[in-house]
């Protein structure tokens, strides 16, 4: 009873590491409420899967492992997940904000009458007063996200109702093992009376995935160019600059909408959140949009003509130029002396 509940996502027979991000989060919310953490798994042939988990801190393990769970169906999935958590009462149920979370965490916190907060980007767990009836709360869970277009920072409570729902989209929490690694206690779930006739109506006849041409995700270098690099043909500087670090190449989603590159390439709230050792912004002002999906970087280096650029108050070293003339210049001092 209100535990800490994480739902674990499969990606071609392996945990997803958004998975591993929310149970390194789970682990901390868990420690902070003095409850256990568990995680949830709904697939096939995935006995043993409770080891790896175990050493990001899961301490039970619940297990749905059967053919009609993998590949994921919304419906069984949905009604399997609403009666555990019904059965179960955790206080804090989490999950990856991908395709496959944004489908159905939904329908689960609908079913429950609950709330869901989506692509959180910070989890924290705190007190709140309400200014209304003035009756105070502990130990909620803080869901904060950016909001209205990513101008303000909004912090999100669930004082009355459970689970206290959100999704947290990839590459946004550190992944770690735990301090101390959780028993991994595996719990089989009675998932036949949870699940409907009508839940298995669809049936998947075929499959056909696509990998990723474009993921940035994992770079532990990227060079990022926004609006300020002017033109398409002037971004080519981005990819120039990139080639001599042996980076990849990220953008603003200004620069994308202007056509400069990919929309794969995208950082930031509605494009992919990195954390690379190094990333370097170029013409970027640092809108929170953008900043959201990089502030975790090892080191920022920022190069813009505007010493006031909010990048700049996150940045290690702000270079105040023209992206133009400087990142020419950076090639051919890297170049003179890397040999």
């Amino acid at each position: 009873m209100n535990n800490v509940f994480v739902y674990i996502e499969m990606e071609g027979g392996k945990v997803a590491d958004v998975s591993l991000e929310l149970l390194t989060k789970g682990r901390e919310l868990a420690s902070t409420l003095g409850v256990k953490l568990e995680a949830v798994v709904l697939g096939h042939n995935v006995a043993g899967l409770e080891k790896e988990l175990a050493k990001y801190g899961a301490d039970t393990v619940w297990v749905a492992d059967d053919e009609i769970f993998e590949p994921f169906r919304t419906l069984p999935h949905t009604s399997v997940m609403r009666g555990l958590i019904e059965q179960e009462k955790p206080q804090i149920a989490l999950f990856g904000a991908t395709p496959v979370g944004r489908d159905f965490a939904p329908r689960v916190s609908s079913a429950l009458h609950s709330g869901l907060t989506a692509d959180c980007t910070q989890l924290v767990i705190g007190d709140h007063k309400d200014a209304k009836t003035g009756k105070e709360y502990t130990n909620l869970l803080y869901q904060i996200r950016p909001a209205f277009g990513g101008n303000i920072i909004a912090t999100i409570v669930n004082p009355d109702h459970r689970p206290q729902m959100a999704t947290v989209r990839e590459g946004v929490m550190r992944k770690e093992y735990a301090a101390q690694p959780g028993k991994g206690e595996v719990k089989t779930i009675d998932w036949r009376r949870f699940i409907k006739d009508t839940d298995l109506a669809v049936k998947i006849i075929d499959r056909q995935i696509e990998e990723r041409k474009i993921d940035i995700k994992g770079a532990s270098i990227i060079v990022a160019g926004g609006y300020g690099m002017g033109s398409k043909e002037n971004f080519k500087l981005v990819y120039d600059l990139a080639d001599v670090l042996g980076a990849e190449v990220g953008a603003s989603r200004a620069a994308v909408d202007a056509g400069f590159t990919e929309h794969e390439r995208q950082v930031g709230q509605t494009g992919v959140t990195v954390r690379p050792k190094l990333y370097i912004a170029c013409g970027i002002s640092g809108q929170i949009q953008h900043t959201a999906g990089m502030d975790q970087s090892s080191m920022v280096i920022s190069i813009n003509t505007d010493p006031d650029a909010p990048i700049n108050k996150i940045a290690d070293y702000a270079i105040t130029g023209d992206v133009n003339e400087i990142i020419p210049k950076m090639i051919k001092y890297y170049k003179q002396n890397s040999k």
